[in-house]
């Protein structure tokens, strides 16, 4: 822990951002808008960190024909600021699409398209962020004389050119999610999660051709939209290769993206997830499951299913599935992989060699406070050791700690189901930023109300 001593005059930044993927790029959206419109003296100033060295999100998933599960309204900026210049629309406008994209008739764009959005966006604002840097430590600051409270939080921050230290009034936390493995399960040369598909599939046909012969058989694991998405892919661009589908159910199960069970993903049903019962909470994340988790759009399963029979048909099978089964073993050999599939209802168990088995099963939150370091402990958490987070996505912090941490994702046990997806970015960086500017740095300590005012001798609330 460091102290400010008297006649210290640090640049201090008032929201320093961990992450630069899609919520930080809104965060920083949010931020420019902001500030152009208040002017140089009530602006907030910022700066976020990215450890890649250049935007990227899910760039392994961008399957030539993947589309978004979520409306092109929901993008970085409309549901905040429907007149943003930052929105899909302008960006359609920009790059001469739009006409087109009308008479598409079709709310979900392709996911390469909106990855191309989120770039366009990203490099908008991109004075506001340093890529190729990579947060490694936060340390408290006290001010001398201030009774040991911490006023500003010191970030540390790997680059190319070394180490730095940068100094925050807040920070937002937006690190994404991290790609699950079944336990005991390694990634290898040849057992990849679905997250790296395309980065690493192209070195796969090489060295295979290299060697004379065509992959012949792959192994994708996993019963949801990535599992059978990567499933449709791998049996176009291998049209000699068998592709089999391992999973426990009987088949794919159709996302329910009704309007009704939609509802779940409206800004205020967060209001009333976050004011539920924890009974309740668990009954809503139950009942509304099918909207995201382990779903296929229905579309999608028709496609495969027709498939699946055509070959039938013809005597052609390409396309396996082994449903109601699990992969009870997976071990490299040299240029091949061995897995055994086992059946959950006879035990039999099938050995199938295979040139790649991919498991598309799903990405966990990263500890959101893992970047912390010893600020981490001034955290509070629940009885369950959840971190404890209030409505504005403030975490509760001890009454020592004057400085707001904000995340963006790591609340789904708080905020419900959006926590980690597109549906609330642009409302919850407006949420935080509301916040910032009512707070002004205050505290927000065990008990205290989301409208805390700010100690005395605490900086001056923007805006």
């Amino acid at each position: 822990m460091s102290r400010v001593l008297p006649g210290d005059a640090p640049t201090v930044h008032d929201l320093i951002g961990i992450g630069f993927g899609p919520s930080n790029v809104a965060m920083a959206i949010a931020l420019d808008e902001h500030n152009a419109r208040v002017g140089e003296r009530e602006a907030v100033t910022a700066h976020f960190f990215e450890q890649q060295p250049r935007f990227g999100w899910h760039r392994g998933m961008l399957i030539d024909d993947a589309t978004m599960q979520v409306s092109f309204l929901k993008d970085l900026v409309t549901l905040r600021n429907p007149a943003s210049e930052f929105s899909f629309l302008c960006y359609l406008k920009s790059r001469g699409r739009l006409v087109d994209f009308i008479n598409h008739k079709n709310l979900f764009p392709l996911r390469a398209e909106f990855h191309d959005y989120f770039e366009w966006a990203a490099a908008q604002v991109d004075g506001m962020v340093s890529y190729g840097h990579e947060v490694v430590g936060v340390a408290p600051v006290v001010r001398e004389g201030g009774d040991g409270e911490v006023e500003f939080l010191d970030v540390t921050v790997r680059s190319a050119e070394g180490l730095a230290v940068h100094r925050a009034r807040n920070l937002v936390i937006g690190t994404g999610l991290r790609p699950l493995m079944p336990e005991g399960v390694e990634r290898g040369d040849r057992v990849w999660h679905n997250s790296e598909l395309l980065t690493r599939i192209d070195a796969l046909e090489a060295a295979e051709g290299g060697e004379g012969a065509e992959p012949s058989r792959f192994v994708v694991v996993g019963a949801g939209q990535s599992a059978a998405e990567n499933v449709a892919y791998l049996h176009r661009r291998f049209p000699g290769a068998e592709v089999c589908a391992v999973f426990s159910r009987y088949g794919y199960s159709p996302a329910d993206d009704s309007g009704f069970a939609n509802r779940i993903f409206d800004p205020g049903a967060v209001d009333d997830y976050f004011a539920a019962p924890e009974n309740v909470k668990r009954q809503l994340m139950d009942y509304h499951g099918n909207t995201n988790y382990s779903v296929v759009d229905i579309d999608l399963i028709d496609s495969l299913y027709r498939l699946m029979y055509q070959e039938k048909v013809l005597g052609t099978e390409r396309l396996r599935f082994f449903n109601v089964s699990r992969l009870a073993d997976v071990k490299e050999t040299s240029g091949h992989v061995r897995a055994t599939v086992q059946s959950l209802v006879t035990g039999e168990e099938t050995p199938l060699d295979a040139d790649l088995v991919v498991f598309a099963t799903g990405y966990g939150p990263a500890d959101p406070l893992g970047p912390l370091g010893e600020v981490a402990g001034s955290c509070l958490r629940d009885e369950e050791g959840r971190v404890r987070v209030e409505r504005d996505y403030r975490v509760v912090t001890d009454p020592g700690l004057r400085c707001g941490i904000y995340l963006q994702g790591g609340t789904e046990h708080t905020h419900g189901i959006t926590s980690s997806l597109l549906s609330n970015t642009a409302v919850r960086v407006g949420e935080i930023l509301d916040s910032l500017l009512a707070a002004g740095g205050g505290p927000r300590t065990a008990g205290a109300a989301a409208s805390a005012e700010v100690p005395s001798g605490g900086p001056a609330p923007k805006g």
